[in-house]
């Protein structure tokens, strides 16, 4: 029998090498790795899923949030930190906001337009300090942020300046600079042409730990820092009617450690002590 062309040989060769792969790499092997997870790590593998009364609540690796249907703080609840996840904690947008430490001027809405503006991460980090302050009942101050929760950053000209993230009527977190009257910013004014200069004014040491105003590169963090879970503890337990004490002590019970002793830091699952505190 005449042998067939080499060419149609090294086609046969190929499909041949495409099958054996296929099978090897597309079926066995994804089989065994789902197989030897199933036997050796089947909660992890399954996605670490929280049950309570039959019922899936939740993931301890995906955080979400705990507030209520207009968005506020649910007050007996310890709350997580911010996400740039789609709405909060989606994990088909899993996403940081890639805004940088330069982001420090707003787009101011403009009344009666489509456009809402938008917020720069120097006054989405003022903002939420202010906001956790606020439920924390302590300082929210930060610096560079205004006392009404803004970047407190001016535009320079030759003969004034503007405070660029505060809307007329709003008054300017100070009265002058370098000489210079500050005023209030008209939202859709092109204030590009000036020298920007954020003010650090003069808060103090924040109160409020960075966690609890930066979102995580996932997006979908479901731990919290320890300071930031004491923060919130005196107004967990004032909801709830508990001790302080045995608050703070389910802190520490979902508490983690850093891993290998030594890498990160100690940080707490925000889920599991909420579950805990409902069960306490």
């Amino acid at each position: 029998m005449e042998r067939m062309p080499s060419w149609i040989r090294q086609h046969v060769a190929a499909l041949r090498a495409v099958l054996v792969l296929t099978v090897v790499t597309g079926v066995i092997y994804p089989l065994a790795a789902t197989g030897v997870a199933q036997a050796v790590f089947n909660g992890k593998a399954n996605g670490s899923l929280i049950e309570r009364n039959g019922t899936v609540v939740g993931s301890s690796l995906v955080g979400q949030s705990f507030t209520d249907a207009d968005g506020n703080p649910i007050r007996t609840y310890f709350q997580s930190r911010p996400s740039a996840a789609g709405d909060g904690y989606d994990p088909t947008s899993t996403a940081a906001s890639n805004l940088g430490p330069e982001d420090v001027i707003d787009t101011l809405p403009v009344p009666g337009a489509e456009d809402q503006g938008r917020q720069s991460l120097l006054t989405q980090v003022c903002a939420r300090s202010k906001a956790v302050g606020e439920l924390e009942g302590v300082s929210g101050a930060r610096p560079y942020c205004t006392p009404d929760g803004v970047g407190a950053v001016l535009k320079v000209f030759p003969d004034r300046a503007v405070s660029v993230n505060q809307a007329c009527p709003a008054t300017p977190f100070i009265t002058a600079y370098q000489g210079l009257k500050v005023e209030c910013a008209q939202p859709g004014e092109d204030y590009a042409a000036g020298r920007t200069v954020p003010i650090r004014g003069n808060a103090g040491p924040p109160e409020v730990p960075a966690d609890a105003v930066t979102a995580s590169g996932s997006g979908l963090d479901p731990h919290i820092s320890v300071a930031y879970a004491d923060l919130q503890a005196a107004r967990v337990a004032r909801e709830r009617g508990m001790p302080v004490e045995q608050v703070k002590a389910l802190i520490g019970e979902h508490t983690t450690g850093r891993a290998l002793g030594f890498m990160g830091e100690p940080v707490v699952n925000v889920l599991e002590l909420n579950l805990a505190l409902d069960g306490s």
